[in-house]
């Protein structure tokens, strides 16, 4: 069987997009500085408390950036985020794309940083099914933890495996220690730390396809 796994927010949900715009919910106008204040915050709450969930993850993230950013936040307004996530934009080309890896006799999954919650919203926003689905509520953890992949690993025993996602920090570099080939999503045009533990590189995903099976072969392109 095989396998194409894909990180979700930042790779098929445009995650940046759902941040700033809900911060700007809170506090109109300031949503793009809450955002880059948010993303280094939010990698910090996961990393403190890998069992929490991630709508909380969310909230005590944004608390963080509006303090420091000397927002104030109304009685329940950290909530906003996780309220707003299972309506956050899927980005225009995945539906073709992963179409196209499905009829190529490819098998879908998430490993997300999420809830089994917000995820079950977000999965009826995305335009193919996917068949499976690993949480951080299931691994216990948050990636760039490895748990994601080795909960998957042993419940699937994927015979080929690639894994695909925009963030380099979370998941390039855990996919890279397990020796998974592997597609990173560079939607930002971000400067890897170490360029050589990557493979496939693009901006988006179109030619996904194209890309994942080069992955696997250990093709350059």
């Amino acid at each position: 069987m095989r396998w194409v796994t894909f990180d979700c927010f930042g790779t098929l949900v445009d995650w940046r997009h759902g941040i700033l715009t809900g911060a700007d919910l809170i506090a109109p106008g300031q949503g793009a500085r809450l955002l880059e204040t948010y993303i280094r915050h939010e990698a910090d709450v996961q990393a403190e408390s890998p069992a929490m969930r991630y709508r909380d993850v969310l909230a005590e993230a944004l608390r963080r950036a509006c303090a420091e950013e000397k927002v104030e936040l109304g009685a329940d307004d950290a909530s906003v985020l996780g309220t707003t996530l299972p309506y956050w934009p899927v980005f225009p080309e995945v539906g073709a794309e992963l179409s196209a890896l499905r009829a190529a006799g490819w098998r879908l999954a998430l490993l997300t940083n999420c809830d089994r919650d917000l995820i079950a919203g977000t999965r009826r926003r995305l335009p193919v099914p996917f068949e499976a689905v690993v949480t951080s509520e299931d691994a216990g953890a948050y990636k760039p933890s490895e748990a994601h992949f080795e909960l998957f690993g042993s419940s699937y025993e994927p015979e080929v495996w690639v894994h695909v996602a925009q963030s380099y920090f979370h998941d390039m570099v855990p996919a890279h220690r397990l020796g998974l080939p592997r597609v990173w999503i560079n939607r930002h045009d971000a400067e890897p730390a170490d360029a050589t533990i990557l493979q496939q590189v693009q901006p988006d995903l179109h030619g996904l396809l194209e890309a994942v099976e080069a992955a696997q072969s250990g093709r350059a392109r």
